[in-house]
């Protein structure tokens, strides 16, 4: 393998029903974003809608563009990017989802941050989240410069939940690669292939003042998935190798009547200890949703009239 490809980078997407967004992804990664050596990989898992044809004229437009197809779907983003990482040609790998979108000029900045810092992965310092058009950011989440496993388990602002950042090739191989078996809930996949990384070791690092922009409010795997089975039992799988790094009193919780169905979904108020004492720390929400503008006169005398009358209406007789 020659020096160039150990700092080239294997853009990872997985694509499923994806043909309105995944274009736009793409752009975000040859806009400043990819360099030479540079691959990028997308995975259709066997999509129903037109993705298939919207991939095929994207690789006509970017030529490093390669594309894997399941022969059947798998039902998982986990699957798509083991895929894609196992036909990749370079140490370093960005996942990254086909809805969401990169800054232009922002990962070259990333990757010079992960070799500087000898990281094993590393994440833009924040996460922007849009639902429709990314100049109208509904809020943001900052993360802390650098992750621990204390912090991962102390709430959900860090990279780990999103899955979208940078990492070697190496750090996959040691955490074990994504989880795949069929579990009833894959929302918590991205979160589980983290917790492994940070598990088995890995250094993870954030860049201050950079972000990549992550799509909201669509039918995205995570939306789909999300009421499918319990949340703490799909979680407890990828916690189970690193059950003797927590505290004795916090695996009779998660493990236990009390807490095994609710200890994932309540981190950020109950945090879970290493039985080193070490207790982490989540990053920080900035909320941007602005208030409601004021109603036009008229349409408030209209509004402020019908609750009138629905009160007269249901309230009893005098």
């Amino acid at each position: 393998m020659t020096p160039s490809s150990r700092n080239s980078i294997s853009f990872i997407i997985p694509a499923y029903n994806c043909a309105e967004t995944v274009g736009e992804t793409v752009e975000s990664i040859f806009n400043g974003n990819f360099s030479a050596g540079d691959e990028a990989i997308l995975i259709n898992d066997c999509s129903s809608d037109n993705t298939a044809e919207v991939l095929s004229a994207l690789q006509a437009q970017y030529p490093a563009i390669r594309i894997l197809n399941h022969r059947v779907n798998k039902g998982t983003a986990a699957a798509s990017r083991n895929t894609g990482i196992e036909q990749s040609n370079n140490d370093l790998i960005f996942c990254l989802d086909a809805d969401n979108v990169l800054v232009p000029d922002s990962v070259p900045k990333l990757t010079e941050h992960l070799l500087a810092t000898k990281a094993d992965a590393a994440a833009f310092g924040e996460m922007h989240v849009f639902n429709h058009a990314t100049r109208a950011i509904n809020y943001k989440w900052i993360f802390r410069a650098e992750i621990t496993l204390a912090d991962a388990l102390a709430g959900f602002i860090w990279p780990g939940p999103s899955g979208n950042y940078l990492f070697t090739k190496q750090s996959w191989l040691k955490a074990g690669r994504y989880f795949e078996p069929t579990l009833l809930n894959q929302t918590i996949d991205s979160w589980a292939f983290g917790i492994s990384q940070l598990g088995t070791g890995s250094k993870m690092v954030t860049l201050p003042e950079t972000y990549y922009l992550h799509r909201n409010g669509i039918q995205s795997h995570y939306v789909r998935e999300y009421e499918r089975g319990n949340q703490s039992l799909a979680a407890l799988v990828a916690l189970l190798p690193f059950l003797e790094l927590l505290h004795e009193r916090d695996v009779e919780y998660i493990m236990g009547r009390r807490g095994r169905m609710v200890w994932y979904s309540n981190l950020a108020q109950r945090p879970l200890h290493l039985k080193n004492g070490a207790l982490g720390r989540s990053g920080t929400s900035v909320n941007f949703w602005k208030e409601r503008p004021p109603l036009p006169p008229l349409t408030r005398r209209i509004v402020l009239k019908a609750k009138s009358l629905i009160s007269a209406f249901i309230s009893p007789a005098s």
